[in-house]
Protein backbone atom coordinates (compact mmCIF):
# COMPACT_ATOMS: atom_id res chain seq x y z
CA UNK A 1 0.00 0.00 0.00
CA UNK A 2 3.17 2.53 0.83
CA UNK A 3 4.50 2.04 -2.63
CA UNK A 4 1.33 2.36 -4.42
CA UNK A 5 0.88 5.72 -2.72
CA UNK A 6 4.39 6.40 -3.43
CA UNK A 7 3.75 5.63 -6.91
CA UNK A 8 0.77 7.74 -7.39
CA UNK A 9 2.50 10.83 -5.93
CA UNK A 10 5.56 10.50 -8.03
CA UNK A 11 3.01 10.67 -11.20
CA UNK A 12 0.66 13.75 -9.49
CA UNK A 13 4.22 15.64 -8.43
CA UNK A 14 6.92 14.89 -10.90
CA UNK A 15 5.27 13.27 -13.52
CA UNK A 16 1.93 15.64 -13.56
CA UNK A 17 1.97 16.63 -17.12
CA UNK A 18 2.71 13.24 -18.75
CA UNK A 19 -0.52 12.12 -16.07
CA UNK A 20 -2.72 14.18 -17.52
CA UNK A 21 -1.96 13.45 -20.99
CA UNK A 22 -1.87 10.33 -20.55
CA UNK A 23 -5.49 10.28 -18.53
CA UNK A 24 -6.97 13.10 -21.05
CA UNK A 25 -5.69 10.50 -24.17
CA UNK A 26 -7.12 7.33 -22.62
CA UNK A 27 -10.48 8.73 -21.56
CA UNK A 28 -11.50 10.30 -24.88
CA UNK A 29 -10.27 7.25 -26.58
CA UNK A 30 -12.85 5.55 -23.81
CA UNK A 31 -15.34 8.03 -24.28
CA UNK A 32 -15.67 6.57 -27.67
CA UNK A 33 -15.48 3.29 -26.89
CA UNK A 34 -18.51 3.68 -25.03
CA UNK A 35 -20.64 5.31 -27.43
CA UNK A 36 -19.96 2.94 -30.39
CA UNK A 37 -20.96 -0.03 -28.26
CA UNK A 38 -24.04 1.82 -27.27
CA UNK A 39 -24.22 2.29 -31.02
CA UNK A 40 -23.91 -1.22 -31.79
CA UNK A 41 -27.26 -2.30 -29.49
CA UNK A 42 -29.41 -0.24 -32.05
CA UNK A 43 -27.21 -1.52 -34.89
CA UNK A 44 -25.66 -5.47 -33.86
CA UNK A 45 -24.32 -5.46 -37.84
CA UNK A 46 -22.44 -2.01 -37.49
CA UNK A 47 -18.30 -2.49 -37.39
CA UNK A 48 -16.34 -0.69 -34.55
CA UNK A 49 -14.34 1.91 -36.48
CA UNK A 50 -11.31 1.55 -34.65
CA UNK A 51 -9.74 4.62 -36.83
CA UNK A 52 -12.43 7.08 -35.33
CA UNK A 53 -11.58 6.06 -31.72
CA UNK A 54 -8.16 6.45 -32.59
CA UNK A 55 -8.53 10.52 -33.71
CA UNK A 56 -10.77 10.70 -30.35
CA UNK A 57 -7.17 9.26 -28.32
CA UNK A 58 -5.11 11.61 -31.00
CA UNK A 59 -7.31 14.75 -29.23
CA UNK A 60 -6.39 13.81 -26.06
CA UNK A 61 -2.83 14.53 -27.31
CA UNK A 62 -4.04 18.52 -27.71
CA UNK A 63 -6.30 18.57 -24.52
CA UNK A 64 -4.55 17.12 -22.10
CA UNK A 65 -1.34 19.83 -22.27
CA UNK A 66 -3.50 22.52 -23.36
CA UNK A 67 -6.16 21.60 -19.78
CA UNK A 68 -2.84 21.18 -17.45
CA UNK A 69 -1.62 24.65 -18.91
CA UNK A 70 -4.95 26.50 -18.35
CA UNK A 71 -5.48 25.17 -15.04
CA UNK A 72 -1.84 26.63 -13.96
CA UNK A 73 -2.98 30.12 -15.60
CA UNK A 74 -6.01 30.17 -13.73
CA UNK A 75 -4.38 29.56 -10.06
CA UNK A 76 -1.98 31.84 -11.37
CA UNK A 77 -4.07 34.57 -12.25
CA UNK A 78 -6.97 33.40 -9.72
CA UNK A 79 -5.04 32.18 -6.72
CA UNK A 80 -6.92 30.70 -3.53
CA UNK A 81 -10.23 28.87 -3.27
CA UNK A 82 -12.52 31.65 -1.65
CA UNK A 83 -16.27 31.33 -2.89
CA UNK A 84 -15.72 34.49 -5.06
CA UNK A 85 -12.21 33.23 -6.58
CA UNK A 86 -13.95 30.42 -7.31
CA UNK A 87 -16.61 31.49 -8.78
CA UNK A 88 -14.41 33.78 -11.05
CA UNK A 89 -12.45 30.39 -12.12
CA UNK A 90 -15.75 28.88 -13.27
CA UNK A 91 -16.75 31.98 -15.19
CA UNK A 92 -13.35 32.34 -16.84
CA UNK A 93 -13.70 28.34 -17.41
CA UNK A 94 -16.79 28.89 -19.38
CA UNK A 95 -15.98 32.06 -21.05
CA UNK A 96 -12.63 30.84 -22.37
CA UNK A 97 -12.03 27.25 -21.68
CA UNK A 98 -15.75 26.12 -23.12
CA UNK A 99 -15.85 27.94 -26.18
CA UNK A 100 -12.38 26.92 -27.05
CA UNK A 101 -12.79 23.04 -26.37
CA UNK A 102 -15.72 23.10 -27.78
CA UNK A 103 -14.58 24.30 -31.26
CA UNK A 104 -11.32 23.03 -30.89
CA UNK A 105 -13.00 19.03 -30.91
CA UNK A 106 -14.96 19.63 -33.87
CA UNK A 107 -11.92 21.62 -35.70
CA UNK A 108 -9.90 18.50 -34.52
CA UNK A 109 -11.69 15.88 -35.16
CA UNK A 110 -12.39 17.10 -38.80
CA UNK A 111 -8.68 17.71 -39.37
CA UNK A 112 -7.61 14.39 -38.42
CA UNK A 113 -10.50 12.89 -40.55
CA UNK A 114 -9.38 14.38 -43.67
CA UNK A 115 -12.06 16.71 -44.12
CA UNK A 116 -10.54 20.18 -43.87
CA UNK A 117 -10.93 23.54 -42.36
CA UNK A 118 -13.97 24.65 -44.03
CA UNK A 119 -16.36 21.35 -42.96
CA UNK A 120 -14.62 21.93 -39.49
CA UNK A 121 -16.27 25.21 -39.35
CA UNK A 122 -19.30 23.95 -40.91
CA UNK A 123 -19.59 21.51 -37.93
CA UNK A 124 -18.86 23.99 -35.46
CA UNK A 125 -21.48 26.40 -36.75
CA UNK A 126 -23.86 23.29 -36.42
CA UNK A 127 -22.78 21.93 -33.39
CA UNK A 128 -21.49 24.67 -31.22
CA UNK A 129 -24.80 26.34 -29.00
CA UNK A 130 -25.91 22.54 -28.66
CA UNK A 131 -23.08 21.65 -27.03
CA UNK A 132 -21.79 25.19 -25.56
CA UNK A 133 -25.39 25.22 -23.68
CA UNK A 134 -25.45 22.03 -22.45
CA UNK A 135 -21.18 22.60 -20.84
CA UNK A 136 -22.98 24.98 -18.83
CA UNK A 137 -25.27 22.34 -17.59
CA UNK A 138 -22.28 20.32 -16.37
CA UNK A 139 -19.54 21.86 -16.25
CA UNK A 140 -20.09 24.98 -13.42
CA UNK A 141 -20.80 22.34 -10.80
CA UNK A 142 -18.15 20.03 -11.88
CA UNK A 143 -15.97 22.52 -11.11
CA UNK A 144 -17.04 24.28 -8.53
CA UNK A 145 -15.94 20.60 -6.96
CA UNK A 146 -12.52 21.04 -8.43
CA UNK A 147 -11.68 24.88 -7.54
CA UNK A 148 -12.99 24.64 -4.18
CA UNK A 149 -12.54 21.38 -2.87
CA UNK A 150 -9.31 19.64 -4.62
CA UNK A 151 -5.47 20.34 -5.11
CA UNK A 152 -3.90 21.67 -8.07
CA UNK A 153 -2.54 18.48 -8.96
CA UNK A 154 -5.19 16.39 -8.70
CA UNK A 155 -7.63 18.82 -11.18
CA UNK A 156 -7.04 17.55 -14.59
CA UNK A 157 -6.97 13.70 -13.73
CA UNK A 158 -10.84 14.68 -11.67
CA UNK A 159 -11.68 16.68 -14.67
CA UNK A 160 -10.69 13.97 -16.93
CA UNK A 161 -13.60 11.60 -15.13
CA UNK A 162 -16.26 13.83 -15.39
CA UNK A 163 -14.86 14.29 -19.00
CA UNK A 164 -15.64 10.53 -20.00
CA UNK A 165 -18.92 11.29 -19.61
CA UNK A 166 -18.64 14.15 -21.67
CA UNK A 167 -16.45 12.75 -24.39
CA UNK A 168 -18.98 9.60 -24.65
CA UNK A 169 -21.82 12.52 -25.42
CA UNK A 170 -19.23 14.54 -27.42
CA UNK A 171 -18.56 11.07 -29.97
CA UNK A 172 -22.37 11.06 -30.09
CA UNK A 173 -22.79 14.73 -30.83
CA UNK A 174 -19.62 13.88 -33.40
CA UNK A 175 -21.00 11.18 -35.17
CA UNK A 176 -24.67 11.37 -34.98
CA UNK A 177 -25.22 11.54 -38.49
CA UNK A 178 -23.26 8.69 -39.31
CA UNK A 179 -25.53 6.78 -36.98
CA UNK A 180 -29.04 8.41 -38.53
CA UNK A 181 -27.30 8.09 -41.92
CA UNK A 182 -26.71 4.43 -41.73
CA UNK A 183 -30.37 3.80 -39.86
CA UNK A 184 -31.90 5.13 -43.58
CA UNK A 185 -29.64 3.00 -44.95
CA UNK A 186 -31.04 -0.36 -43.41
CA UNK A 187 -34.47 0.91 -43.59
Amino acid sequence: MNQLRLTLNKLFSKHLLATNVATATTLLGLGDCIIQNIEKLDNPKKEYDYRRTGRMFCMGFLFGPVTHGWYKVLDRFLPGATLQTVGKKILADQAVAGPFFCSAFFMGMNLLEGKGVQSGVEEVKEKFLTVYLLDWCVWPPAQFFNFFFLPPKARVVYVSLITLAWNTFLSWMKHREHHVESKKVED
